[in-house]
């Protein structure tokens, strides 16, 4: 996985391998453009849009290991689902990997994840 910058016109064709996720928001931290990691939101603003990311597959061998949190993506702000039938949440997708320059914890106490949807 590879954040990517804001625009999401600015990736007009397909990567060679993998794909391109935007339309994402992240709730309880902000995004720095600059430095490509997680900051502290602004005061009063509960959702940022979240950087471009690019979702490309490797190997568990070869992926490197580096400063991140394990930011939890859910499709509503919800953040509660039915149990399905495999005992998961039907609201919960997946884990991404986020660039940090603190700590997991961090975040963690702060509630941090990613939406896909603003509304139920």
């Amino acid at each position: 996985m590879e954040m990517m910058g804001m625009d999401p016109l600015a990736y007009p064709t397909p990567p060679d391998v993998g794909i391109y996720v935007h339309g994402l928001f992240l709730e309880g931290c902000a995004w720095d453009k600059d430095q490509k990691t997680l900051c502290e939101s602004r005061p009063k603003v509960l959702f940022e849009p979240a950087p471009c990311v690019w979702l490309k597959p490797v190997l568990a061998k070869d992926v490197l290991v580096k400063k991140t949190y394990a930011c939890p993506v859910y499709r509503t702000a919800a953040r509660k689902g039915v149990l399905a039938t495999t005992g998961h949440s039907t609201n919960f997708l997946m884990m991404m990997r986020m660039p940090t320059t603190t700590t997991e914890d961090h975040w963690t106490m702060r509630g941090v994840c990613m939406l896909c949807s603003l509304s139920d």
